[in-house]
């Protein structure tokens, strides 16, 4: 027995050791906390990526832990509720506001809880809910990495790759600091810089342009519907176009036929044309006199044909001479006559 005690009193320190480091590892994983403590609520509008057993903290102190997650059932609208454990030696003021913030870059969060304004020495009450006015969500990075959007639209390929390589590198702990990241951001982002006076000049010639369109929206509509229907009207009458245009190249067609078959002929036209004109200002004269005397002409036609559409001629006398044979001169001889009561003599 005496020499088994040695190498079991052995055993037995080494099992108590073990045991022991096996509680502190755990304790320290799961953020178990020791003394007693108070129960709180808290209400979040997102709580996204918190989990039961991250630490609440004051001033960077851990304080407690989160216990439950879940929704409120005492409000309108749906609302995270999270259950907090704070040492019982750790009052908390009424007005105490609650802020979810990243403990790592792995993504753990952690509940920071910040004293506020207006109270007056009142503690919170065990089991009390902290409002949602008095608490904000986690930084959501999401938004943040989308707000480098711009950024890398007027960056070069080579230039996003850089910046890209430097965030995953400090994200993934390999090396560089925020420090150096900004510094490459603000080195990659001075070329922006200098175009400040074109994207300023830019946007002053929108903003002109803008309100020149807004101070004709009136005219601008009253186009846009007028071509609406247009558009409209030409799309019901497409049909009845179409055919007109199948007409409009038989008749080009036709037209270039006739034309071609009408040419010679009209060329010897044009030069009649050309030859009497000629003539009529030769006789400028007596083209002159007709037309002076042709209206008391055609006035005296126009009595005469008053009866109808026919002329009426009356013969009031006639004479003749014949030479007979044997005689030197001719001898006249009335051939005949109407009497002076005939109409038209």
């Amino acid at each position: 027995m005496r020499g088994l005690a040695a190498p079991l009193t052995k055993l037995a320190v080494f099992a108590l050791v073990t045991v022991l480091a096996s509680y502190v590892l755990v304790t320290t994983i799961t953020n178990a906390g020791y003394g007693e403590s108070l129960g709180y609520r808290a209400q979040f509008s997102d709580v996204a990526g918190l989990v039961e057993g991250d630490e609440v903290r004051i001033a960077g102190v851990r304080v407690g832990q989160v216990t439950g997650i879940g929704l409120s059932d005492r409000t309108e609208r749906p609302v995270a509720e999270v259950s907090l454990e704070v040492d019982a030696e750790v009052p908390l003021p009424t007005s105490v506001q609650a802020t979810i913030r990243y403990r790592n870059l792995v993504g753990q969060r952690y509940v920071a809880l910040t004293e506020g304004e207006g109270s007056a020495g009142a503690t919170l009450a065990e089991g009390a809910t902290i409002p949602l006015a008095q608490t904000r969500p986690a930084l959501d990075l999401t938004t943040l990495f989308g707000g480098f959007q711009p950024l890398f639209q007027a960056l070069s390929p080579q230039d996003v790759n850089r910046l890209s390589y430097e965030v995953i590198q400090v994200f993934q702990g390999e090396g560089g600091t925020v420090e150096s990241l900004l510094g490459h951001v603000a080195s990659l982002t001075s070329s922006l810089a200098d175009k400040d006076a074109v994207i300023g000049s830019v946007i002053d010639n929108l903003t002109t342009v803008m309100g020149t369109v807004a101070a004709r929206d009136e005219q601008l509509s009253s186009l846009v519907v007028s071509l609406q229907q247009f558009v409209s009207g030409l799309a019901q009458d497409r049909d009845a176009i179409f055919d007109s245009l199948q007409t409009i190249d038989g008749l080009a067609v036709s037209t270039a036929g006739l034309l071609e078959d009408a040419r010679a002929p009209l060329a010897a036209d044009v030069e009649q044309l050309g030859s009497l004109a000629g003539n009529l200002a030769d006789s400028g004269d007596v083209l002159e006199e007709f037309l002076q005397l042709a209206p008391s002409k055609i006035d005296l036609i126009t009595r005469t044909a008053v009866n109808g559409s026919w002329f009426n001629f009356y013969l009031c006398g006639a004479s003749g001479s014949v030479t007979l044979p044997g005689s030197a001169e001719p001898s006249t001889v009335p051939a005949g006559g109407l009497s002076s009561g005939a109409r038209g003599c």
